[in-house]
């Protein structure tokens, strides 16, 4: 029977089976590796989105038979180094995904390696620091702390330092610690009850997952997003505990970590949504974690499915309240022409362009979106041997930029936009949309 070239159906996602003993199995992991990497090699259509893929081609040309049986097994761990799993090559260009039946999900067999590679202990100490936010954060957080840690991440000394010690590069944007973390400042909304107008799929009220890194790295963002919200007559709580949501251990290849965040912060994210608050999250990964992620992880978990079903992207969510006549219109500051870079994180989660259409409403306002990962994913641009090309993937959208000559450049990933900024080198700042959005209201 002829194999159909391409797949014109949707693509499906299958639970991730990673509590089976051949899942950590390197030799079955080795068989599957060659199996999707002869048919990458063959299609080649995802070399322009990170660099896994030209790395994995590279080696194939680079081998004594051109093709990938002459690429040896070590090697192949080189290819899964380059993945950050933005999953782009699943949801945009992968014509092979399931229901194919070829069944390629590229993003989670390079989540498989991490785990096989992790199991194994081959995983530096920096890695594990790096992703280990609530720890590192808790300690950057301390009021004198904070200071400290901001002005060494930002003296050439420390960061050589830094770079021979732990493998952070020295030329690489560290994100800024505050003490007064959006916790502190959305104190007043712990707990906070009240009733919601509904409208759509909406109950007009929403408990905000603050996530580690809006927290502690960029608290403005939650407080501009409660300012819009509640402009909107959107009455906003704030969860009562959390932790990380566990992207930085998945991309770790730490599964076991991934499970415990799940068990501290799914249980009180139900109890929210039994109580029929909406969930949103200012970082796309942090919403992608719980709308996709854990479900595939825990499958057979009702109260995983019940917040994956209730999580929303902010611009998402506004933009539903407008489709039913619920968002305010009343803008007093256009923002002439946006640079908008649309975060990988965000456009997998199959939502539509929500940032740009919600934008879009403001009067005298242009929107530029670009489509192209910034090639940051919150640990792998830091690091001493890949930063140099985190800065190449990055180039493409910074060049967008520059051509717009806009008025206003920012991601709804925060690290993104902060990575453009870098790649940018002229002391500009990145702005996030609901910071514009707040300013093109004028609250």
């Amino acid at each position: 029977m002829a194999v159909q070239e391409g797949n014109l159906q949707a693509p499906t996602r299958h639970p991730i089976d990673w509590k089976n003993p051949d899942f950590y199995s390197e030799n079955s992991l080795m068989e599957e590796l060659e199996r999707v990497y002869d048919i990458c090699h063959g299609c080649r259509r995802c070399v322009s989105l990170c660099h896994a893929f030209p790395t994995l081609f590279d080696l194939v040309d680079e081998s004594p038979t051109y093709e990938v049986d002459g690429v040896e097994k070590a090697d192949f761990w080189k290819v899964v180094d380059h993945c950050y799993l933005c999953d782009l090559c699943y949801m945009t260009k992968c014509p092979y995904t399931p229901p194919h039946e070829w069944n390629v999900d590229f993003p989670h067999l390079m989540l498989r390696a991490k785990a096989v590679k992790y199991k194994k202990g081959d995983m530096p100490l920096r890695d594990k620091i790096l992703t280990s936010t609530d720890a590192v954060g808790s300690i950057a957080g301390i009021p004198v702390v904070a200071g400290v840690v901001n002005a060494a991440n930002k003296a050439k000394p420390t960061r050589k330092l830094l770079q021979s010690v732990l493998g952070v590069h020295a030329d690489a944007r560290l994100p800024e610690y505050h003490s007064n973390t959006m916790r502190k400042r959305l104190k007043g909304h712990v707990g906070a009850t009240a009733e919601g107008e509904p409208a759509g799929p909406t109950t007009g009220k929403v408990a905000l997952f603050a996530t580690c890194y809006g927290n502690r790295n960029e608290p403005p963002i939650g407080e501009d997003l409660v300012a819009v919200f509640e402009h909107n007559g959107i009455p906003v709580t704030l969860a009562q505990k959390e932790q990380c949501c566990g992207m930085p251990k998945l991309e770790l290849g730490n599964l076991e970590a991934v499970e415990q965040a799940m068990q501290a912060n799914i249980p009180e994210l139900a109890r929210l949504v039994d109580e029929g608050w909406d969930i949103v999250a200012p970082v796309p990964s942090c919403a992608l974690m719980f709308k996709q992620e854990l479900p595939l992880l825990f499958p057979d978990n009702s109260q995983v499915e019940k917040v994956s079903k209730a999580i929303y992207d902010p611009f998402e969510y506004l933009f539903l309240r407008n489709k039913h006549g619920k968002l305010k219109t009343d803008f007093k500051q256009p923002l002439g022409k946006v640079a908008y870079h649309a975060a990988c994180h965000q456009r997998v989660q199959n939502v539509g362009a929500k940032t740009r259409e919600v934008l879009s409403l403001i009067p005298d306002t242009e929107i530029e979106s670009i489509e192209r990962c910034s090639g940051h994913d919150g640990t792998y641009a830091v690091k001493k041997e890949f930063h140099e090309t985190s800065m190449k993937i990055v180039r493409p959208v910074v060049n967008r930029v520059k051509k717009a000559e806009a008025d206003h450049y920012g991601s709804d990933c925060p690290m993104a936009g902060n990575h453009i900024a870098h790649g940018m080198a002229d002391g500009s700042r990145t702005e996030h949309p609901m910071e514009l959005l707040r300013k093109a209201y004028g609250i």
